[in-house]
């Protein structure tokens, strides 16, 4: 099948060109002694030795997709990942002759317990893509007649968006249910989704260290709670609403921390026993760094993260809740929001928007915009106009990456290296 393996002297640092499979690029061979032209298990590591330092700490970075700092390796148990597949899929009234095409890296829990064990637990069609994009998606969708997608909500903007979706050159009736999550979604995109696909929609709630989703939206939710909430607990969890000090709950409808215990919770962070203690409490509740409000009814709303909260003047100010006001603008496809540093009021909001596409608007007309709609301390100071967004390879915004590109672009500098008390 591929001769040309004998002619490869360097299988480590030289590239299978075979005629037969034009996609080959190496042979991996798992045994001590190597066949001509196949790379030893044992020599993989050597890939590596000629990568920059810098670009390997890119790529770590999102070893944990929840955390943009140092990486963490999460311990997760075999029970808990396979009742991942279990319990989702039957909330979701998931079937075997669903037809699943999604986006979603194999490396991100999304993809290797939403994506593959999915598949596999259900026995139904899975369609991946090896990275996203939206036209190819949408060619999927209408291709492969799909009737089930993964996707995080930059990737549901970027479709809605896409010129050929908007000349309605794709057919994607037979989608019936869209998942998202992984980062706050606005409830304009649930409408836009509902409106112009016809898809059902369920957000899901999780981060890697409770193996995956925490909380979803059940099918007999009522579409005001399926657009604006996360959802309630998987049966066996518990979840609570707290203070992030005193670890106390607060009343319903009131901001705090969001914390979870039970099965999903990891068992700790590999080899790094004090940010496990840091994280998982005394009593077993995992603290998720996220700020959420519960209802009376046990349904989630994620407000934000704790480190990405402004405090502006003595104020909090949630990003989420000014990101989701700005998307109902009808020029605005996408919409990030962070703190920047000021010498007076300690933070000032920032708004970095991208517009849907030939449309154009300017500072001020945003601005008359926020001052009629949303609090004036939450009235964005500073307003910049982008293209693209920089995104991690799972499809998040890197926020701390545009917050540093604030900082430098509006002179801050020296402002964010004032020290406080």
């Amino acid at each position: 099948i591929a001769p040309e393996l004998k002619s490869v002297t360097h299988p480590v640092s030289a590239r299978v060109s075979c005629s037969n499979l034009p996609d080959l690029k190496r042979v991996i061979l798992i045994r001590s002694s190597g066949q001509p032209g196949m790379m030893l298990y044992s020599q993989v590591a050597q890939l590596g030795e000629g990568i920059p330092d810098e670009v390997l700490y890119e790529r770590q970075s999102s070893l944990n997709p929840h955390e943009t700092g140092f990486p963490k390796g999460v311990m997760l148990t075999h029970y808990a990942i396979l009742n991942q597949a279990h319990v989702p899929c039957e909330i979701g009234n998931l079937r075997a002759d669903e037809r699943y095409v999604t986006a979603m890296p194999f490396f991100h829990i999304a993809g290797s317990l939403g994506a593959i064990l999915f598949g596999v637990y259900l026995g139904c069609t899975l369609v991946p893509l090896i990275h996203f994009d939206p036209e190819k998606e949408l060619e999927l969708f209408h291709k492969e007649k799909a009737t089930l997608s993964f996707n995080v909500p930059t990737m549901l903007v970027a479709m809605l968006n896409h010129p050929r979706f908007l000349a309605g050159e794709f057919d994607l009736s037979s989608l019936r249910e869209i998942i998202t999550g992984a980062t706050p979604v606005p409830v304009v995109l649930m409408e836009q989704v509902k409106k112009k696909i016809g898809a059902d929609c369920t957000i899901v709630y999780g981060l890697t260290e409770s193996t995956g989703t925490v909380t979803e939206t059940i099918q007999t939710d009522s579409f005001e709670l399926k657009s604006s909430t996360v959802g309630i607990p998987h049966p066996h969890m518990d979840i609570k609403v707290a203070d992030p000090m005193t670890c106390e709950p607060v009343g319903f409808g009131e901001s705090g921390e969001l914390m979870a215990r039970g099965f999903l919770v990891m068992k700790g962070y590999y080899n790094m026993p004090d940010r496990t203690a840091e994280t998982i409490d005394a009593d077993g509740w995992l603290h998720t760094g996220d700020l959420a409000t519960m209802n009376e009814q046990g349904y989630v709303n994620i407000v934000g993260r704790v480190k990405d909260m402004i405090i502006r003047g003595g104020e909090n100010i949630y990003p989420a809740e000014i990101e989701a006001f700005l998307m109902r603008h009808p020029k605005i496809a996408e919409a990030q929001v962070v703190g920047v540093p000021d010498s007076f009021m300690g933070e000032e909001v920032a708004a970095v928007l991208r517009l849907k596409p030939d449309e154009t608007a300017n500072q001020t007309e945003i601005l008359d915009y926020c001052r009629y709609g949303i609090s004036r301390h939450k009235v964005p100071k500073y307003i910049r106009f982008v293209t693209s967004l920089p995104l991690t390879a799972s499809g998040k915004v890197k926020k701390f990456e545009l917050k540093e590109q604030l900082v430098k672009e509006l002179g801050l500098e020296e402002v964010s290296k004032q020290k406080t008390a």
